[in-house]
């Protein structure tokens, strides 16, 4: 056994020797004893650090500057393709109004009007489900737009749906039965900051980061796009909610960067982005550089206390007997991210990346030691710089800040726990239905991976061998085979059903 195998916790009084050259290392502790984790930062840590970037602006640093260092080898550039399709995860249908003039099936929709759609028309009212004046064809344009499609339009002109009065920028429509907002990624970007990132930090002296991360979301947007990917308004893209979340501090920010983006290759740059780096960035896309910006990051520096017998549940080894991180990337404090980490239990040895194991003991961040543990894990460099590989996390990548944090009141300590909550409540709704299915002989066989968000950011799935599992805080958690999985879709999915109540096999 190598050094950087070597066990370094000892549960239940079962000793586990590590040898290395030089050294015999024995750790005892009693039984359920905790294992306790020193952590750095929130988020996967590639690219931008949010907090980083407040931090640098207080000192003074431009948003030029704050996208130079986290975003080395890309160059400034405008965005030449900037019109931006949002899919609208929460809205099932298009009735809206203006203040001003609309335009839909090529006419002209007088102040006052509403317009709803359905299928191949649009049913112009005299207000909000009034009487119906006509009904015109949309024709190639399954749209309603606003009078004057330029971005940064007076509050007169926005679309409003009929209902709860949400203004939306640009155009809405129903493409392929999901509602659509079409917009000016200027107008785009306006709707995001405010949820990805604080807009009170304008007022602390961090209008700067607010610049970089509009620089940075807008980018990040016609990457996507340019890649072939749908954007909703979920943390699957990035968050959105339209000119209804916007605020004056943030549109400044958007304002002050319009058409702004960086270029890699010649191409939207792929500007990932997370909560707080706690130190230093991860690589990836980019080359990894230290953060100082982020030490006045709440996550900047954190402890996390685990039972013993939560870890061996959620590794799957039975009784804990050692955790060890067994590779990190180097980069940074103590090791850097943990890149492999070893669980030996009762039932096994489980290894798992550094990424899993934060999502399996529901951790701010990779970067975490384990306490008393005296071998060094094995450095592995990761790749960096443009085009390296990169193993993104999905649907939790941009979510950190804006979603967790958002609703904070000033003088309110750091609550991480949002999606983490979510996930680990999944995870014990998952269990208890696996065991309801029979446990081990359950007809969806072993469980792969571990549980994520859906598509719609609304909830989580879990797959197995033979179906998956889907769970949200409403209906708890219901079980797919295959058969049945392709049976709910062809009746329309979760865009027309919802999440489901019931198992179907």
């Amino acid at each position: 056994m190598s050094a950087a195998l070597a066990p370094v916790l000892v549960i239940g009084g079962i000793a586990i020797v590590g040898v290395t050259a030089t050294t015999v290392t024995t750790i005892h502790l009693t039984a359920g004893a905790d294992v306790k984790l020193d952590g750095r930062g929130n988020g996967h840590g590639r690219g931008m650090g949010q907090w980083g970037a407040f931090g640098y602006a207080k000192k003074g640093w431009t948003a030029d500057r704050i996208l130079r260092h986290y975003y080395g080898g890309t160059t400034a550039g405008k965005a030449d393709k900037p019109e931006v399709s949002v899919i609208l995860t929460k809205i099932r249908s298009v009735n809206v109004r203006a203040d001003a003039p609309m335009r839909v099936g090529g006419q002209t929709v007088a102040p006052g009007q509403a317009v709803r759609l359905a299928g191949p028309t649009a049913t112009i009212t005299n207000g909000c489900n009034g009487a119906v004046v006509k009904t015109v064809p949309l024709g190639a344009n399954p749209f309603v737009d606003p009078i004057n499609p330029a971005p940064s339009r007076p509050a007169a002109e926005l679309l409003r749906l009929c209902g709860n009065n949400a203004a939306f920028r640009g155009g809405l429509g129903l493409v392929d039965g999901k509602v659509v907002n079409r917009l000016h990624v200027d107008d785009y970007v306006k709707g995001v900051i405010p949820r990805e990132s604080l807009p009170k930090w304008a007022d602390e002296g961090g209008a700067e980061a607010l610049k970089a991360q509009a620089v940075a979301a807008r980018t990040y947007a016609l990457a996507a796009l340019a890649k072939g990917k749908k954007i909703d308004d979920t943390m699957n893209s990035q968050v959105y909610g339209g000119a209804a979340e916007e605020d004056p501090r943030t549109n400044a920010a958007a304002d002050a960067t319009a058409g702004q983006i960086l270029l890699a290759g010649g191409a939207p740059a792929f500007t990932e982005f997370s909560a707080s780096t706690g130190g230093h960035t991860a690589g990836g896309n980019f080359p990894a550089v230290q953060d100082d910006g982020d030490a006045v990051s709440p996550a900047h520096r954190w402890t996390a206390t685990v039972g013993a017998d939560s870890v061996g549940r959620a590794f799957d080894v039975g009784a804990l007997k050692t955790l060890e991180v067994v590779q990190a990337n180097g980069l940074g404090p103590a090791g850097g991210r943990a890149m492999r980490v070893k669980a030996v239990g009762s039932r096994g040895v489980k290894e798992v990346s550094g990424e899993e194991a934060r999502t399996l003991l529901k951790l701010k961040s990779s970067w975490f030691t384990v306490a008393g543990q005296t071998t060094k894990p094995r450095i592995v460099a990761p790749e960096t710089g443009p085009g390296a590989s990169v193993s993104p996390l999905g649907p939790l990548e941009n979510f950190d800040l804006g979603s967790l944090l958002r609703g904070v009141a000033d003088n309110a300590s750091f609550d991480p726990g949002t999606v983490d909550k979510l996930l680990g409540a999944a995870g014990t709704a998952f269990a208890a239905k696996q065991i309801a299915l029979g446990g081990r002989k359950s007809p969806l066989g072993k469980p792969l991976g571990v549980p994520s968000m859906t598509e719609d950011g609304e909830g989580v799935q879990q797959r197995f061998q033979h179906g998956l599992m889907l769970f949200s805080p409403q209906t708890g958690a219901a079980a797919f085979s295959h058969r049945g999985w392709r049976a709910f879709n062809e009746r329309g999915g979760l865009v027309a059903l919802g999440f489901p109540r019931v198992d179907e096999f």
